[in-house]
C-alpha cells in the first residue's frame, strides 16, 4: 500500500501543475536603501508573531522553521513547549490548528521535567537535525499563521519557510485541522480523549505521548498502558479500532524492537526506565471519513486502569465552520 502510494505521486510528478508556487520566509529588509536584512524574527516574551496572511486561495505544500537557543537545556522547557502555532482559514476567528510548536511537529514530550526535542522524519512531517517541517496540505480561501511565545523569556531568532500554490481551486477541499489534548493523570475507568469534531471530513493522523506513573509490573502499571485499544467513531459507527496501543501505530509486543521511522508511523521513544512512549501515525493510505461527527479515544490500559501522562495531537481535513474545541490557557501550560 505504500509503495504504491508513493509510486502513484512518482508518476504524477510529470503532470503539469496549474497557478505559481509563492515563498514567504522570515528573511526581511531592516534597511532597504542599503539592502540589509536578517534572517530571522524576535517574539518578546507573551508576545505573537504572524508567519503567514494570505487573502487570495492557495494551498500551502511546505512549511519548516527552526528556534535559536530552543535546544539547550536552561531555555528548552519554554522555548519549545509554549511556542503555540496556531492557524486560520477563511477569516474564521477560532484557530482550525492550536498547538505547542515541537507537539505540533510530532515531537511532543511525555515528562513533566523538560521539554525535549527528538530527532525523528516521516513522510508527511519531522524535527530534523534542529529542523521542524510538515508536507501536509493546507488548502484555504484566507490564511493566517501565527506563534504566540506563552513563555516568560524572549525568543530571539525564529526562522521559517512556507511555499504556497496559489492559483488553484480550493473550492471542494477540507480544511487542516490539529487540536492539542493533555491529562495529567489520565482519568481511572475512562479513555483518553484524542478528538471529538463536528461536521463532515476525514480524520488523518495521531501524535501520542505517553507516561506511566505508576511502577507496579504491567499489565496494571509501567507500560501497561499500552494494553489499551484506539478506538474511532464515525458518525456513531465503530469506523477503526486496534487491538492494543502499539497494535494501533502498526507494532506490536509493547513496541519490542524498540524506535523506528516508516512514512507514515513510528516509534520516536521508547524510555523503559522511565516508561515513556512517543508514537506518530498518519493515516494517508487509509483515511478515516465522517459525514457529521468524529470521536477519537485511547484507552490506558484494558479498562482505563492504568495511571499515566497522555499528550496527543489529532490532525483532520474537514469542512468549515468547525466547531469550537480544546483551548490552549497559557497560564496553564505545565
Amino acid at each position: 500500500m505504500k509503495r504504491s502510494r508513493v509510486l502513484i505521486m512518482l508518476l504524477d510528478l510529470p503532470r503539469l501543475k496549474p497557478g505559481k508556487l509563492r515563498y514567504i520566509s522570515s528573511t526581511h529588509y531592516i534597511d532597504e536603501e542599503h539592502r540589509k536584512w536578517l534572517d530571522y524574527y524576535s517574539v518578546p516574551a507573551h508576545g505573537k508573531l504572524t508567519l503567514l496572511d494570505v487573502s487570495s486561495p492557495g494551498v500551502i505544500a511546505s512549511l519548516w522553521l527552526t528556534v535559536a537557543g530552543g535546544f539547550s537545556k536552561p531555555a528548552v522547557k519554554d522555548y519549545l513547549r509554549r511556542l503555540i502555532i496556531r492557524a486560520y482559514w477563511d477569516g474564521e476567528s477560532s484557530p482550525s490548528i492550536e498547538a505547542p510548536l515541537s507537539c505540533f511537529f510530532g515531537s511532543c514530550y511525555s515528562t513533566n521535567t523538560i521539554t525535549e526535542y527528538h530527532h525523528y522524519s516521516s513522510l508527511v512531517m519531522g524535527t530534523t537535525s534542529g529542523g521542524f517541517y510538515t508536507f501536509l496540505p493546507m488548502p484555504f480561501k484566507r490564511a493566517i499563521i501565527e506563534v504566540e511565545n506563552c513563555s516568560d523569556l524572549d525568543v530571539d531568532h525564529l526562522y521559517y519557510m512556507i511555499g504556497y500554490y496559489e492559483g488553484v481551486d480550493v473550492s471542494s477541499m477540507g480544511r487542516l485541522h490539529a487540536v492539542w489534548r493533555s491529562e495529567n493523570p489520565t482519568e481511572l475507568g475512562k479513555p483518553y480523549l484524542i478528538l471529538e469534531a463536528l461536521g463532515q471530513g476525514h480524520y488523518v493522523g495521531t501524535v501520542l505521548a505517553m507516561e506511566g506513573l505508576s511502577q507496579a509490573n504491567p499489565p496494571s502499571g509501567g507500560l501497561g498502558f499500552l494494553e489499551g485499544n484506539m478506538m474511532i467513531y464515525a458518525d456513531g459507527e465503530l469506523a477503526y479500532g486496534s487491538t492494543g496501543t502499539e497494535d494501533y501505530f502498526l507494532s506490536g509486543w509493547y513496541f519490542i524492537k524498540g524506535p523506528f521511522n516508516a512514512p507514515f508511523h513510528g516509534l520516536v521513544i521508547k524510555d523503559e526506565e522511565r516508561f515513556r512512549i512517543l508514537a506518530y501515525r498518519f493515516h494517508i493510505p487509509d483515511s478515516i471519513p465522517f459525514q457529521r461527527e468524529l470521536r477519537v479515544m485511547i484507552h490506558h490500559g484494558e479498562y482505563d486502569e492504568v495511571l499515566a501522562r497522555y499528550e496527543s495531537v489529532a490532525y483532520w481535513y474537514q469542512v468549515e465552520p468547525h466547531s469550537e474545541f480544546n483551548r490552549i490557557d497559557c497560564s496553564r501550560l505545565s
